[in-house]
């Protein structure tokens, strides 16, 4: 049938032609059908079909057609269920493959089962395995979690260019220590960096749940030497969620928040550059799945890796795009510090620029690096220890 047209209606005309089509002449049937095949899309046989059968009346009961169903998942499931899961929830031609090994093995350990059940099972096709495991599959799917849904993620705002002034601009993002297993059951590392100093704040999480990613935001903000003024993030559910949210707007002076858009990384350009200077040059590719070795890598963060790269690395910063013909030629600042753009910067406190000047005078680059490795050497022998 022709999807243009609602089932009412092709209920309704076909109801008129089969009205006119039962007292109609041979000539007038032939226009009927004509008109069936046009308007309704049928095939020639099944026109002669629909317009000579008589119409059901609305009380009659409904047939049943078909074959009668041979498996039936109120016995079929209770055996299944066990299968599934202590074989890691496979596919239907997987758990086809593995029954007639583990069908024994359930016996042994659970209890004996009936011969027909048991052929009834291994006579069972792979569609037909996975039509039985179907509701176990229901009862597994992700419920909210750290997922955005779509009306959240739409009031949050698509950034465009932000052209304010000073500090308190982060970017945001989140790096998977997964070691190519992506299975979160793994580290991931949070990455903040403010676009005008490009001060970077880089924190450890246990897991991308909402719960664990607002606790490392809060300590992130703590550690900030300006006022937060706004946030922006990729769509990932560990940000777009109402705890955070709810955490920057329900302030005296709320945060901006704003995304960017869905696969555009090169919106956030400049976390994305620091998820690799930052993150993958000193924690590397490797798998971190140990719990504990998140406390010692925001020691590390907050200790002398974040000194060492605020208060001594300097970084450029552009400043302007020239196109000349195809040629773009990009514009950069002098190379600064983060910690020398605070020192200019007007919205920072002097009492805080005062504190900062004084940290400053207390550290050594030489004494940071090296005890960043020795911190690197004890993180990377706490990884390899089970969890």
């Amino acid at each position: 049938m022709h999807n243009d047209m609602s089932t009412e209606t092709k209920v309704q005309i076909l109801a008129r032609l089969r009205r006119r089509y039962a007292t109609a002449g041979l000539v007038h049937k032939t226009q009927l059908l004509d008109q069936a095949v046009e308007l309704l899309g049928y095939h020639r046989k099944a026109a002669i079909r629909a317009l000579g059968a008589p119409p059901s009346p609305p009380w009659a009961p409904a047939l049943l057609l078909g074959r009668p169903k041979t498996y039936q998942p109120a016995t079929l499931l209770p055996i299944l269920k066990p299968i599934w899961f202590t074989a890691f929830q496979p596919c239907g031609s997987r758990l086809h493959a593995l029954l007639p090994e583990w069908l024994p093995a359930y016996e042994t350990d659970h209890r004996r089962l009936d011969a027909d059940v048991r052929r009834t099972l291994l006579a069972a096709s792979a569609r037909t395995l996975d039509r039985l495991v179907a509701p176990l599959r229901v009862a597994l799917a992700r419920r909210g979690g750290t997922r955005p849904g779509n009306l959240l993620r739409q009031s949050i705002p698509i950034r465009g260019e932000w052209t304010e002034a000073g500090p308190g601009w982060l970017e945001l993002d989140t790096v998977a220590l997964c070691g190519g297993a992506l299975d979160d059951r793994h580290l991931w590392m949070l990455d903040a960096v403010d676009l005008r100093t490009a001060w970077v704040e880089l924190r450890a999480l246990e897991n991308r749940g909402q719960h664990c990613t607002l606790t490392q935001i809060r300590d992130l903000e703590a550690s900030l030497p300006f006022a937060l003024r706004g946030v922006d993030s990729d769509n990932g559910g560990e940000f777009i969620n109402h705890h955070l949210v709810a955490y920057l707007g329900q302030r005296k002076r709320p945060v901006l928040f704003t995304r960017s858009r869905p696969y555009k990384k090169n919106d956030n350009a400049h976390v994305e550059q620091r998820n690799w200077t930052h993150v993958r040059q000193h924690f590397g590719y490797a798998r971190y799945d140990n719990p504990a070795v998140a406390r010692l890598i925001n020691d590390l963060c907050k200790g002398p890796l974040g000194q060492l790269l605020n208060h001594f690395l300097p970084t450029h910063q552009l400043q302007a795009k020239r196109r000349v013909g195809q040629r773009v030629t990009r514009v950069y600042g002098p190379a600064q510090t983060p910690y020398a753009r605070l020192l200019t910067a007007a919205e920072v406190r002097p009492a805080k620029q005062t504190a900062l000047r004084q940290d400053h005078a207390r550290l050594n680059p030489f004494q940071l690096a090296r005890e960043v490795e020795r911190q690197q050497v004890a993180i990377a022998a706490q990884r390899q220890l089970a969890p």
